[in-house]
């Protein structure tokens, strides 16, 4: 393996131990390896180690983007996973329910409904429900 296809493997874990550690749910690596070992590696490399782990811009708003774009799509499963990755690289609670809240104006009040309701569930998963 080459130098630079081990820096890749090394920061493509290091992004997913950042974002996604502690989530209980099936992670999207997982359901693809199922289907096919290979693609699923590439597709990880891509995703998380060369487009997550990418820092022109923090962490923290990379967050607060995939956030409000899968609020207004509604994918609330991605978005579950996304809030724990959220949580993870230190936004709080009160800076995500207000970028779901921005997203009324671009989703409706239904959209916004949605999202709260999925972030509470992972607030609770937490520990961190009520809010104080």
């Amino acid at each position: 393996m080459t130098d630079q296809m081990e820096k890749l493997k090394e920061e493509t874990q290091k992004t997913a131990q950042m974002y996604f550690e502690g989530i209980k749910d099936e992670r999207p690596f997982d359901l693809w390896r199922s289907f096919d070992k290979d693609l699923a590696k590439d597709i990880s490399l891509f995703v998380t180690g060369q487009l997550y782990a990418r820092e022109k811009i923090p962490h923290r708003t990379r967050h607060l983007v995939t956030v409000a774009a899968l609020t207004v799509l509604e994918r609330t499963e991605e978005l579950k996973m996304h809030l724990h990755a959220a949580l993870n690289v230190g936004c709080t609670p009160q800076e995500i329910a207000e970028v779901i809240f921005q997203m009324a104006t671009y989703g409706g009040v239904p959209v916004i409904n949605t999202a709260l309701k999925v972030f509470r569930t992972v607030l609770q998963e937490k520990g961190l429900w009520p809010l104080k």
